[in-house]
């Protein structure tokens, strides 16, 4: 992450907007166009995590909401194709911003289709870029995340304290590496951080499947990799809880238990880390990455010149620290409004939570 002061200009003026309007049937739009005060928002699914339906979108819309400013929030469930119908429909009514959590890629061309009608972006939770992955280039005009370099630094650590604790010496231990899809910029990420934390105590992954955001799959995916293995395993870094779920139920299958990490601290998640199937899980306050993306977005559709201290990929970017969650921490996503004990503390669970004093 490059440190540098960056004022940036709205993408476009009012004038310009007014033309974008005419253009393209109201997209875009003067000052007291209602189309200008719109922002539109497109989520990526429901299935590689469930916090965008039950934290990001109530966030979002109480945010806009509370502003005064109207929001188009719809998700595109998985399909590339809705994405790209989401969006032509969002533009269609007009936007004066645009948020979009990209998936598949799905949010280049809208994001591409956007500027040219003068309606700024803002890359929200993964990054929107070109050019080779080695060298990307940020293509929204802003990115609000977190920290997901720390993410995975997080979980790669978790990685290594918990093979110490297991009295495993990490250097000859047998770790299968269980990242993201790929073709999701934060996957990188994720995965680059993880690698620095657990190569630095001496760790080399023992399997790598291709990477993806499917806990069923990943189940699949670590069968066949413990398999190769000859069935022994001394942990698993894994990028996400739903993952994460998929793995354990594999190792459950097999009677056995290692480190595993994860991140979102899921309600799944949460339980497995309180029964000691998942070390820990990476706490990512969704409301505060969403409180920064709608401040942003809030400031744009205002007419303002929004100012940001960072930078990644070439763009603004405004970083939301994330925290590492154990079972004595689990507490702490309850008190954070995104969690509930009663969904956490099942039957099954009961003595974990009450062990670690989650209520």
């Amino acid at each position: 992450m490059k440190k540098s002061f960056i004022a940036v200009a709205v993408v476009a003026s009012v004038a310009s907007l007014a033309l974008a309007a005419c253009s393209s049937g109201g997209s875009g739009g003067s000052g007291g166009d209602k189309a200008s005060t719109r922002a539109c928002v497109i989520l990526p699914d429901s299935a590689s995590s469930p916090r965008w339906e039950n934290g990001d979108r109530p966030a979002l819309a109480k945010a806009f909401k509370d502003a005064g400013f109207d929001a188009d929030i719809q998700n595109a469930q998985g399909d590339t194709g809705k994405y790209a119908t989401i969006a032509q429909q969002e533009l269609t009514k007009g936007c004066g911003v645009m948020v979009l959590v990209d998936y598949n890629g799905a949010a280049t061309a809208v994001t591409q289709k956007a500027q040219k009608q003068g309606i700024p972006v803002i890359a929200y939770d993964r990054p929107i870029t070109t050019g080779d992955a080695s060298d990307p280039k940020m293509l929204a005009d802003y990115y609000v995340s977190f920290d997901n370099v720390k993410v995975g630094e997080l979980e790669g650590q978790s990685i290594v304290d918990g093979l110490k604790a297991a009295g495993k010496d990490a250097a000859t231990a047998k770790v299968v590496y269980m990242g993201g899809d790929p073709t999701d910029g934060n996957a990188k990420l994720f995965h680059d951080g993880a690698v620095k934390a657990m190569s630095a105590a001496g760790i080399k992954p023992a399997a790598e499947p291709v990477g993806i955001w499917d806990g069923q799959k990943s189940a699949t995916n670590f069968e066949q990799a413990l398999t190769s293995l000859g069935g022994q395993v001394d942990a698993v870094w894994v990028a996400n809880d739903t993952n994460a779920a998929g793995v354990i139920t594999i190792l459950d299958k097999n009677h056995l238990t290692v480190p595993v990490s994860g991140q979102d601290a899921s309600t799944a998640g949460l339980q497995n880390v309180l029964l000691g199937k998942q070390t820990s899980t990476v706490y990512k306050p969704f409301k505060l990455e969403a409180d920064a993306a709608s401040k942003l977005a809030i400031e744009l559709l205002k007419g303002k010149k929004p100012s940001v201290a960072d930078s990644l990929y070439g763009k603004p970017f405004i970083a939301v620290t994330p925290i590492l969650i154990t079972a004595d921490k689990v507490q702490q996503v309850i008190d954070g409004g995104d969690a509930k004990a009663s969904d956490i503390c099942t039957a099954e669970v009961q003595a974990a939570c009450a062990k670690y004093g989650v209520k």
